[in-house]
């Protein structure tokens, strides 16, 4: 099957019900894309289609072929770190850092579709767990992302 991961398309050899993470982990070896949970809850694993967040754990690569997806690799253009990583390391949002290209993802996923989102649209955008509880900064980097 064929998808487009990053603005490069990839002809895969697997099986349509494997799971888009693994493809994107095992086969690609785009290893920025975290395995948290496995049923979709945690959202270490999101990336975009079609530049729509989704859980890449528990949706079947299958589901992705003939669609784009960016993974936390393709944000950045270059060295220049996309509005959204720059607002992080501003912030100071990473602890442990292990769901933080989830959470850099669904942010980039959340400011796509809404440019300026209030606090109760960040918290309903962005469901994804952090374990270090970071999730004051993380509001605070949204905020900082839709106006640079």
């Amino acid at each position: 099957m064929r998808i487009t991961v990053n603005g490069t398309v990839h002809e895969l050899d697997v099986e349509s019900d494997m799971p888009l993470l693994w493809a994107l982990r095992d086969v690609l070896d785009l290893t920025g894309t975290k395995y948290g949970c496995g049923v979709a809850y945690c959202g270490a694993c999101t990336v975009l289609l079609d530049g729509q967040p989704v859980k890449s754990c528990s949706l079947p690569v299958g589901a992705a072929a003939d669609r784009t997806i960016t993974t936390i690799e393709g944000i950045a253009r270059g060295t220049t770190l996309h509005r959204v990583q720059q607002a992080w390391i501003e912030h100071q949002v990473p602890q442990c850092g292990y769901c933080q290209p989830g959470q850099i993802m669904a942010a980039v996923g959340l400011l796509g579709a809404n440019a300026d989102p209030s606090d109760a649209e960040i918290d309903a955008a962005i469901t994804n767990v952090c374990r270090c509880g970071t999730y004051t900064r993380i509001r605070a980097a949204i905020h900082a992302a839709a106006k640079a």
